[in-house]
């Protein structure tokens, strides 16, 4: 009889665990055909931090992403931007990007075609790799463009080598202009938590016969970082680069996962948390050479922050020498998603400040998954909430822990595992 009286145990405490706002960046499905030195030394992470979502003052972008349910290996991008111009009133730009992928979840072989309004082109661009190999080629085409003046406006190929720790390439154009030498190479190590790396990328246009010779054709950099590219681990990232013999950059990015305490209604009983995502990122760049010295002055600062509450709102701020920005950004949580964002641009030199407005439509993403992770522990010395070999007591706060750092990501959706271990 007691065994229809007794009381069933209540499930385990859980976090919901949202997805980041956009992940992968849609700059990592192109990183195949780019220099690996581009994209290392937190720039990738970086570049996303101080430019995502800070709409450009006085302007209104318009930017569709889908993909077809009858092929999922195909996708279009489409953006469309309005601006204010005094002269002839209201001017609009756009471009079409069409892209084929070979795998759903492999962007390392491609192939897209790129159709631009705002400086009027035509370009086919592919990138293709073998992962038993590990080495791949790529491409970039302009089948049409209204006024060629460099050698690169006529195509670039190259050929690269990437493994989980080296990565090296050549990129050449196939027809160069007279008395030039237009070509690229990188090589990038890394070794535990360093990385280190150099680029040859000679000045456009130089006619110098051996280029190679001068330091202003050359970049170097070396980097610390620790943790994945998994949005559900923490991460941090120091940088030096040394850009031209020059200017020298150091960069600083943090990732933090945290988790806040919830009580919402809509949920059940043992959600009792959220994951929070807060990003932190510093660049300061100054002039060696100080008689190259910028309009702007010897050295160059700018620092941001993010704060992701959930999966529906997001808050940016950055601040530089002349300007600051603050961006507000709603996302919907039905597919294809909506994402509205504002920004808000205040110029310290003139006193004023002016907004931006955007508009995202997107079905690329899993944009509205988000769960009760189990992997997330609510850890109390209670009786219903044992969790075996990782009980700990940190007073009467309720803390939670994850598996997350053993590196078994077999579990999670692709969204929320790293974007992959190649260069």
């Amino acid at each position: 009889m007691g065994i229809f009286f007794s009381k069933a145990e209540p499930p385990p405490p859980m976090v919901l665990v949202p997805p980041l706002f956009d992940y992968p960046p849609l700059a990592a499905r192109t990183r195949m055909a780019v220099p690996a030195y581009e994209l290392m030394f937190g720039k990738l992470s970086l570049h996303n931090l101080f430019e995502d979502y800070f709409d450009q003052a006085g302007n209104m972008t318009s930017r569709i992403m889908l993909k077809p349910l009858e092929d999922p290996h195909v996708d279009l991008i489409a953006t469309v931007s309005a601006a204010a111009d005094q002269n002839s009133g209201t001017e609009v730009k756009g471009d079409a990007l069409f892209r084929w992928q070979k795998e759903l979840d492999d962007p390392h072989t491609f192939v897209d075609l790129l159709v631009s309004t705002s400086n009027p082109l035509l370009q086919l661009r592919s990138c293709a790799y073998d992962p038993n190999y590990r080495i791949g080629a790529f491409g970039t085409l302009p089948l049409l463009m209204g006024n060629r003046v460099r050698s690169e406006d006529y195509g670039v190929m190259g050929v690269r080598y990437g493994s989980e720790n080296l990565s090296v390439g050549a990129s050449f154009v196939p027809i160069p202009l007279s008395s030039e030498v237009p070509f690229g190479a990188w090589l990038v190590g890394r070794k535990g938590s360093l990385t280190a790396g150099v680029q040859y990328k000679p000045i456009s246009g130089s006619k110098n016969p051996m280029p190679f010779t001068e330091l202003e054709n050359w970049n170097c950099a070396i980097s610390y970082g620790v943790g994945s590219t998994s949005p559900l681990s923490p991460s941090f990232i120091f940088s030096l680069e040394l850009a031209r013999s020059t200017q020298l950059t150091a960069s600083f990015y943090q990732h933090l996962v945290v988790q806040r305490r919830v009580k919402n209604p809509f949920e059940d009983d043992q959600v009792v948390g959220i994951t929070n995502y807060i990003d932190f990122g510093l660049e300061l760049a100054a002039r060696v050479d100080k008689d190259k010295a910028t309009e702007n002055g010897s050295s160059l600062f700018q620092l941001a922050a993010s704060w992701q509450a959930n999966k529906n709102f997001l808050l940016k701020g950055k601040l530089g020498p002349s300007k600051s920005s603050v961006a507000l950004a709603f996302k919907s949580w039905w597919r294809p998603s909506f994402t509205f964002s504002v920004t808000a641009v205040n110029d310290h030199s003139k006193g004023t400040t002016s907004y931006g407005f955007g508009l995202r439509v997107e079905d690329l993403r899993q944009a509205s998954y988000q769960r009760a992770d189990p992997n997330y522990v609510m850890l109390t010395p209670s009786k219903e909430h044992l969790a075996p070999g990782v009980l700990r007591e940190y007073g009467k706060r309720p803390m939670f822990q994850t598996q997350i750092d053993s590196g078994n990501y077999d579990h999670l959706p692709t969204e929320l595992k790293p974007i992959g271990k190649i260069f």
